[in-house]
């Protein structure tokens, strides 16, 4: 595989530098041997990055690790607010294991663009041997967050914890350029809103049916806008006329005996858009003897603002929904979509130091369930009519590596009559969406997609 190769060359090139880098101090050292790149070294300096490289290279950051000797380093690139944990960084030996799992290492076979390299870069960071620099942030922006090196470290590396604090310290200390950050805005200003979603659905709705889209699609205008918002339009997903009225009640009524008190967690995109899987997803659970309550004032889960690094607005919408289903006397909470999933399971430690509802959380999180998991732990009593149908299923990501959730979908499809369930060749490797990731990122995030 090219990832073995591309390997071999770095550490035939690093043993080409090894003299310049000999009597540097052994972090300043160990980064010169991860990227595999040669560099002048002239002083006992902390190290930094160059700017990213042009030509093809660009769009992705990559770029040569070199030496700001010139000048200081603006700032060390953490603060003492929750850095990522060094005894976290520590539990990574540096095995490889990771390497073939990751897809943006699979992609380009860069060390810093893999999760021990990352893991690395927070070492340094950690040391304050590195400044926050965009080449640097570059490196944790191209991160899906997928996971799937969870799955595959066979020295349980918290990597989840660890981006998740490297990219507070990100958000927090490191100014974008003008025109990501008013992308970044207008996505938090409008995605973790139900409301202002829907409206959105509508208006594109609009767009579409009176073959305005069509004409733009034909005219060749979205070539000439910068390559986030036409990723944006791109995606803009198919809305029929009965989803943008499509609701699940407040209360949906067991079939039978009532097995458990479920409520039903509606999200963000998936109501405005996506309507459909909720009304299912209650359909489902009540046929199986679940009364399923949905919470009207439920907003937000914050999985997208605490995957971006945004600490304060992912408690605050942790604290919310928390609030919103504890009016209920509920068993589980179930979840159908997989990254609101995983967040939710760790409301626990992401409000640990909050007085009033750190306890609350981790009671909220030990009721939090994936639909899959629920609907498996409860066993079958809903007969099941046959499809004749062969079918591939994919993990979501974060089902399958932040929540170890694998058997049960797959043990769900394979107990309707008819279908062959078939695997599918790297089904461990992200599809590319990764929640914001296929905006803020479109090239490599279509580069999986085809892959």
């Amino acid at each position: 595989m090219s990832y073995g190769r591309d390997r071999r060359a770095r550490e035939e090139s690093s043993r080409g530098h090894s003299r310049d880098t000999a009597s540097l101090p052994a972090h300043v050292h160990a980064a010169a041997e991860a990227a595999g790149e040669r560099s002048a070294w002239d002083g006992p300096q902390a190290i930094g990055y160059a700017a990213p490289a042009t030509g093809p290279g660009a769009i992705h950051g990559r770029s040569r690790l070199t030496t700001l000797w010139s000048r200081p380093a603006p700032y060390p690139a953490f603060d003492e607010h929750d850095p990522p944990s060094a005894e976290l960084i520590g539990d990574c030996v540096h095995c490889g294991f990771c390497l073939p799992t990751c897809p943006t290492y699979l992609l380009w076979g860069e060390e810093m663009d893999s999760p021990r390299g990352r893991i690395h870069l927070m070492k340094l960071g950690n040391e304050g041997a590195v400044a926050m620099t965009d080449t640097y942030v570059r490196h944790f922006d191209q991160c899906l967050g997928c996971m799937a090196c969870v799955t595959a470290c066979p020295s349980g590396v918290q990597y989840g914890k660890l981006i998740e604090a490297t990219r507070q310290q990100i958000e927090r200390r490191h100014r974008r350029g003008p025109l990501d950050r008013a992308f970044r805005a207008l996505i938090f200003a409008v995605f973790p809103h139900p409301e202002r979603l829907q409206l959105l659905a509508r208006a594109l709705f609009a767009y579409e049916k009176t073959g305005l889209k069509a004409l733009v699609d034909r005219s060749g205008m979205t070539n000439s806008l910068p390559r986030q918002l036409a990723s944006a339009h791109d995606l803009m997903p198919q809305i029929r006329w009965k989803d943008l009225w499509a609701r699940v009640p407040e209360r949906v009524p067991a079939r039978g005996r009532t097995r458990a008190r479920v409520g039903l967690l509606t999200g963000c995109v998936q109501r405005a858009f996506f309507p459909r899987v909720n009304v299912a997803t209650a359909r489902v659970l009540a046929a199986e003897g679940c009364k399923v309550y949905v919470p009207g004032g439920q907003g937000c889960c914050g999985a997208l603002a605490l995957h971006s690094g945004r600490e304060e607005q992912a408690r605050e919408y942790a604290r919310r929904l928390i609030a919103a289903f504890e009016q209920y006397d509920l068993d589980y909470v179930v979840v159908n979509a997989a990254g609101c999933g995983s967040s939710m399971k760790e409301y626990g430690h992401l409000l640990r130091d909050d007085p009033r509802y750190a306890e609350r959380a981790e009671r909220f999180t030990s009721r939090v369930r994936d639909v899959t998991e629920l609907l498996v732990q409860l066993g079958p009593v809903a007969p099941r009519h046959p499809i004749q149908a062969t079918v591939a299923y994919h993990d979501a990501c974060h089902l399958a590596h932040a929540q170890g959730i694998t058997r049960e979908p797959r043990l769900l499809l394979e107990g309707i009559p008819g279908i062959s369930l078939i695997p599918i060749v790297e089904s461990e490797i992200c599809c590319g969406s990764a929640g914001i990731y296929n905006l803020v990122e479109p090239e490599p995030a279509a580069q999986l997609g085809e892959r």
